[in-house]
């Protein structure tokens, strides 16, 4: 049969809760003590009787059980509030570079001659200044631009034309080789005479 489970509740009589506390109390002194021994625990143990009268156990020095509690509590603390540290420098961080987009966004309208309003006199030099500047530099990567592709052009018809001697020398070549064939044949005697009757018979007939 199954065990229904014990509702806990207050005992009403007073002797009766005497005496399951001082039960109840001496049980858990031991299983502190034993937790302590068994796996090498450090177990500060704190009991305030209904009366207030004060029991406890600890496995080394109360004191220092309770400093190190006090300075994990600090700790703790800590960790849950540096999220939202965190987050705030974010925050900061996040205003920070907006307003450095925005000094950035009216620069730009400046440099294109927009929004000139609120411009001084030494803020317009210094625009100038600038401009001037931005265009010298533009001008000289142009420069440099078209001098890369000017070697580049210089270099490629250097290449057309070693290739195209290249073709000449192989067209060239098979023409003169026919040309000193058709002058040899030119240069062999060719035998004309008619010779009239049995081989071995010197009997000419002059064409």
């Amino acid at each position: 049969m199954v065990r229904g489970k014990t509702v806990l509740r207050r005992i009403e009589n007073a002797a009766s809760r005497q005496v399951t506390f001082s039960k109840r109390r001496n049980g858990i002194v031991k299983k502190a003590s034993e937790l302590a021994i068994l796996c090498d625990a450090e177990v500060a143990l704190i009991i305030f009787s209904p009366r207030g009268k004060l029991s406890e156990f600890s496995s080394s020095s109360m004191q220092e059980i309770i400093k190190r509690y006090v300075m994990h509590v600090k700790n703790s603390n800590k960790e849950i509030k540096a999220p939202e540290q965190f987050v705030q420098q974010w925050k900061n961080e996040v205003a920070n570079m907006a307003k450095k987009i925005e000094l950035l966004e009216s620069y730009r309208w400046k440099i294109l001659g927009e929004s000139l309003e609120s411009c001084s006199v030494v803020d317009l030099n210094e625009l100038e200044s600038q401009v001037e500047k931005s265009l010298s530099n533009i001008r000289g990567r142009k420069y440099q631009i078209l001098s890369e592709q000017i070697e580049q052009l210089k270099e490629r018809e250097r290449t057309l034309m070693e290739h195209q001697e290249a073709l000449l020398h192989e067209v060239e070549s098979p023409v003169k080789e026919t040309t000193e064939e058709v002058n040899e044949s030119e240069d062999v005697e060719v035998d004309t005479e008619l010779f009239i009757g049995r081989p071995g018979s010197r009997r000419q007939c002059m064409m």
